[in-house]
């Protein structure tokens, strides 16, 4: 009986050690863009392997941050707990994840299209390249929002085996809106940053300028949905009254934090923004499937 809390236990600390529960960020954009892809729902074969391709792709691209940063993270008092830094997880148990996560992915592309397989290599490439950008440029952050603004793109493609407008202006969208508060979380590793050589837009513009930059990477979010809204033909007013609610949202998220306090950013990143993502999700389903 032993064994049984052993495994839950190390399943816990490598689900800890991808972050699985920030899932919520990407997925309900990239379910939302399948739907849309369709008019309604697809087929639950579609649904099912963008799943797993959506789970693959970022248990893979976590598990090479992990990796990649794992010396770095052994010296960020914030970071020092973590399953590779703490010994909880061995380097090869966690290369071992990522390599099988990201061929899940593979397999998954194959299995919706052959376009999405011919593109996984390239994206498996961007999200890599995520964990190595700090070391050379300040816009790491919008490298992030690019890797989870792919999620809509991907999700269209997979349905309908081909690209368009619509699914791109939602990559904008969820590109902004990721990187704005990755900027905020970013607040909470300035000196560590400054001590290391590491490069980061708030470690070069300070926490005033990275607050305003947030905004307005928040505003430019709200406006690409409303033009999603806007050309998307299956989108009615609901979804329009629920942009008014995510904009609530995000203003409450910035006004959690000010210049001389940073002490509620945990809630301003996780809380706030899983709120957002299923908010927009939720009533553009019911907005699609009502059309």
């Amino acid at each position: 009986m032993q064994d049984q809390p052993d495994l839950q236990q190390r399943i816990r600390t490598f689900l800890e050690m991808v972050k699985f529960s920030h899932t919520i960020f990407a997925l309900p954009f990239a379910l939302m863009a399948a739907m849309l892809a369709a008019d309604g729902l697809p087929s639950l074969w579609k649904i099912i392997w963008i799943i797993i391709a959506m789970a693959g792709a970022r248990t893979g691209a976590m598990g090479a941050n992990r990796l990649l940063d794992a010396e770095l993270d052994a010296r960020n008092p914030r970071t020092k707990d973590r399953a590779l830094p703490a010994g909880l997880i061995e380097t090869r148990q966690a290369l071992a994840l990522t390599v099988v996560s990201y061929l899940v992915f593979i397999l998954a592309t194959a299995m919706l299209n052959s376009f999405c397989f011919y593109l996984a290599p390239y994206v498996i490439m961007i999200l890599t390249a995520y964990s190595l950008a700090k070391r050379y440029t300040v816009y790491t952050h919008y490298i992030l929002g690019l890797c989870l603004g792919l999620a809509p793109v991907g999700a269209w493609i997979a349905v309908t085996g081909s690209l368009a407008l619509t699914p791109l202006i939602l990559g904008f969208a969820v590109g902004c809106w990721v990187c704005g508060f990755d900027l905020l979380y970013s607040l909470q590793d300035i000196e560590f940053d400054q001590a290391e050589g590491l490069k980061s837009l708030p470690a070069s513009i300070g926490v005033e300028n990275t607050l305003a930059l947030a905004r307005k990477l928040h505003l430019g979010m709200l406006g690409a949905l409303f033009l999603v809204w806007l050309f998307s033909g299956s989108l009615g007013w609901l979804f329009f009254l629920a942009l008014i609610v995510v904009a609530a949202l995000l203003h409450y998220e910035h006004e959690l934090l000010s210049p001389t306090d940073l002490s509620k950013i945990d809630m301003a990143f996780f809380t706030i923004n899983g709120y957002i993502s299923i908010t927009i999700f939720v009533v553009a389903a019911i907005d699609i499937l009502a059309g």
